[in-house]
C-alpha cells in the first residue's frame, strides 16, 4: 500500500506545482523555496537535535509554549521546526528568531524524506497534532528515530476514513513511538485503528498551555489606547470566505445602536486581505489596514488585520471576540485565544476542530454559539450594554483555560527518555 501511495504521490507532482504557482499569485510566498519540499535544506539545519514539525498557523501557536520549553530544558540540543504553509513559516520566523532553525517539511516522497532525514539526523520527532506521513513514518522508525504525535487528535470523520486503509493503517500506528492524545475519546480511536494501548497517553490539550505575557497586555494597552480610548471594540478573527459578509452586516446593524463602535476584522489567510477590504468598501464602511500604521480617525468603522503573527495582541484590544471558520464549515479555529484574554468568546455552529475545547466553554457559559447575522448582532448588543455580563462570560471562558492547565508539564516528562539527561 505505502509502494502505490508513493507512486501515486510522485504522479501528482506536476499538479502540486501548478497548485502552488496558482497560489503563488496571490500569495507569492507560495512559489518560493520549493528545492525545501523536496528535502533539499543543507546549510539551513543542524544536526542531531530535535525536530518539531507543526503544519500551519493553528499548529505553530500550539507548539511556541513545548519549542520554549524545550530550548530551556535542553540549551545545547538544536530544534528545527517544519511547517507546510508560508504562514506557518512566518509564525515560526517571528516567534523565535534564529533560535530555531527552520524549514518546510517536504513532500512525503520516499527520496524527499530520506534527503531530509540525512541533513536533520534527529534524536526525536515531534509531530502537532495529527500529520501521519507513511513515507516518514516508514523512515523513521528504520533508523531507529522516535516519533511522538504531541497534542493528538482524530475526529470521528478522520477515524472514519483511516479506517478504509485497513491493515496499512495499523501497520503505520504500530510504527509510532507514542501519541499523546488530547483526550481519551480521541485516544480511543487510535486504538481501534491499531494503536497499541501502551504507546498511547492522554496529556489533555497543549492549547490550554497558553499565557498573556505581561509584555504583550501592555502593548495591547498601548494599542487600545492609540486606536479606541472611548470606543467599543469588537474582533472578529480568522475569517474566512463566507463569513466576512456576514460579520460586515452585523457590524452594519450593530453600528445603528452604537454608533461609535470599531470592528477588527482578520481573515485566516493572506490572500483574503484584499479581498476582506473590498467587501468592506462594498458595505460602505470607511476602514484602515493595520500594515499602513495609521491610527483610526473617529470616522473610522473597520480596522483590517493584514498582519502576520499579531493575532493574540490584536484580542488583547477588544471587547469581545468572534471566532472565524465557525460560521462556514471549517471546523472553527482557537477559542482560548482570546478567552486568555478574558473577553467573551463568540462563535459559529461549525466547531469540530476544537469540539473538545468548546465543549468545556459552553458548560462554564464560557462560550456563545451564534448562528446568522441576527443572533450575533443580538449577542454582541447584550455583552455591550451590560458591562457585568461581559466581563463574567470573559472570566467564565479564562477560568476554562486556567482549569486545564497541565498538558505542556506532562508531555515533556513522557520526551525525557528520548532525550540526553538534563544536567541540573
Amino acid at each position: 500500500m505505502r509502494q502505490l501511495y508513493s507512486v501515486l504521490l510522485y504522479l501528482l507532482q506536476p499538479l502540486i506545482w501548478l497548485r502552488l504557482y496558482l497560489r503563488g499569485r496571490k500569495a507569492p510566498a507560495y512559489r518560493k523555496r520549493w528545492a525545501e519540499r523536496y528535502g533539499f535544506c543543507r546549510g539551513k539545519v543542524e544536526p542531531g537535535g530535535i525536530m518539531l514539525h507543526s503544519v500551519s498557523v493553528g499548529e505553530t501557536l500550539t507548539a511556541i509554549p513545548l519549542v520554549r520549553a524545550l530550548r530551556y530544558r535542553y540549551p545545547t540540543l538544536p530544534i528545527t521546526v517544519t511547517t507546510m504553509t508560508p504562514t506557518g513559516s512566518e509564525r515560526v520566523m517571528s516567534a523565535f528568531g534564529d533560535d530555531v532553525h527552520h524549514v518546510y517539511l517536504p513532500y512525503d516522497l520516499p527520496g524527499s524524506v530520506n534527503r531530509f532525514l540525512n541533513q536533520v539526523s534527529p534524536k526525536l520527532v515531534i509531530v502537532m497534532e495529527t500529520e501521519l506521513w507513511p513515507n516518514l513514518i516508514h523512515q523513521l522508525n528504520k533508523r531507529k528515530i522516535p516519533l511522538v504525535i504531541a497534542n493528538a487528535r482524530l475526529s470521528e470523520r478522520s477515524a472514519k476514513g483511516y479506517a478504509k486503509l485497513g491493515k496499512s493503517i495499523r501497520t503505520m500506528l504500530q510504527k509510532i513511538t507514542l501519541i499523546a492524545a488530547q483526550n481519551s475519546e480521541d485516544g480511543e480511536r487510535f486504538i481501534q485503528l491499531g494503536l497499541k494501548r501502551s504507546h498511547l497517553t492522554v496529556t489533555g490539550s497543549l492549547k490550554f498551555d497558553i499565557s498573556v505575557t505581561p509584555e504583550l497586555s501592555a502593548r495591547a494597552l498601548t494599542l487600545r489606547r492609540q486606536w479606541a480610548s472611548h470606543r467599543p471594540v469588537w474582533i472578529a478573527a480568522s475569517t474566512h470566505d463566507g463569513e466576512e459578509s456576514i460579520l460586515l452586516e452585523a457590524h452594519a446593524k450593530l453600528l445603528q445602536r452604537f454608533p461609535d463602535l470599531l470592528l477588527i476584522l482578520v481573515p485566516r489567510h493572506p490572500e483574503r486581505f484584499s479581498t476582506a477590504q473590498q467587501l468592506t468598501t462594498q458595505a460602505g464602511m470607511r476602514y484602515i489596514t493595520r500594515s499602513s500604521g495609521e491610527i483610526p480617525s473617529e470616522q473610522t468603522q473597520v480596522i483590517i488585520g493584514d498582519t502576520m503573527g499579531e493575532l493574540m495582541l490584536l484580542y488583547g484590544i477588544a471587547d469581545l471576540a468572534f471566532v472565524g471558520g465557525s460560521l462556514v464549515e471549517r471546523g472553527g479555529h482557537n477559542p482560548l485565544e482570546p478567552a486568555a484574554h478574558a473577553v467573551p468568546v463568540l462563535m459559529g455552529p461549525h466547531i469540530f476542530n476544537f469540539k473538545d475545547i468548546c465543549n468545556k466553554l459552553e458548560q462554564a457559559n464560557g462560550l456563545i454559539t451564534i448562528n446568522d447575522v441576527d443572533s450575533l448582532a443580538e449577542q454582541i448588543t447584550l455583552l455591550l450594554s451590560d458591562e457585568e455580563y461581559r466581563q463574567h462570560r470573559g472570566q467564565q471562558a479564562v477560568n476554562v483555560l486556567l482549569q486545564n492547565q497541565g498538558a505542556l508539564e506532562k508531555l515533556l516528562g513522557l520526551l525525557e527518555p528520548y532525550l540526553p539527561a538534563r544536567s541540573h
